[in-house]
Parts: structure tokens; sequence; C-alpha cells
């Protein structure tokens, strides 16, 4: 249903090395890079970008979850943010208030947005 997302950030650079990093495990990369603005994809098509701060008031906070297609990317991803300093919400583990094979992790982003990766397949 949604074709693309965006998110302000305070510090384009810092959040697009965190995101260079922590999204590589999940097979994404930068797609599309126009200096302040960065779009990431897998096979070239940007589905997520980050950009500057441009309302002037700091963002509210949002949850994005990122499609991880082995568990095993799901703990490379927290293991790289942990890496990078990033707050941990939830450490990797089973969710099975959302269903059976619900496997994520979530992290806050240098702008505090609650980042997931998740798998929905069984180990």
């Amino acid at each position: 249903m949604i074709d693309h997302l965006s998110v302000q950030c305070a510090d384009t650079r810092a959040s697009s090395l965190f995101y260079d990093r922590v999204l590589a495990p999940l097979g994404a990369t930068r797609a599309m890079d126009f200096g302040e603005v960065i779009g990431y994809g897998v096979g070239g098509k940007p589905e997520f970008w980050v950009g500057p701060l441009v309302s002037g008031e700091p963002n509210r906070e949002v949850h994005i979850a990122f499609s991880a297609k082995a568990r095993a990317s799901v703990k490379a991803f927290f293991d790289e943010a942990v890496a990078l300093g990033a707050t941990v919400l939830h450490e990797p583990r089973t969710w099975p208030e959302y269903h059976d094979d619900y496997y994520g992790a979530f992290v806050r982003d240098p702008d505090g947005n609650n980042v997931e990766a998740v798998c929905h397949l069984p180990e």
C-alpha cells in the first residue's frame, strides 16, 4: 500500500550513517543520494528516504518496521545498531502476541524514532 516513506532528520549525515549500517543486513543500500536527501531500497528502488528537518520543529516519534528475509538479518540489524550506540528498545525475540513467527528487534535511530527489523518466517 505504501510506495515510499520519508522522515526528516535533525542531522542527515548522522542518520544516513546509521541507516547505511543497519539497513545493509536487510539487503538495502543507498538507491539515490542527493546530498542531504538519501533514498534507501532493495534492487535500486528507493522506498525509505531521510532528509533534513524543514518544518522548523522537532519531529514526533514515528515507528518504522523494515522487513528482514531471515531472523539472522534481524539480529545483524540489531548488532549494527548497538555498535553505533543506538538505544535498545527490545532485543531480538519472538512476539507471539502478533503471531507465532513474528521475530523482531527495536532500537532508536539518531532522531529518537522507534526503528524495527522484523522477520515473519519460522526459524
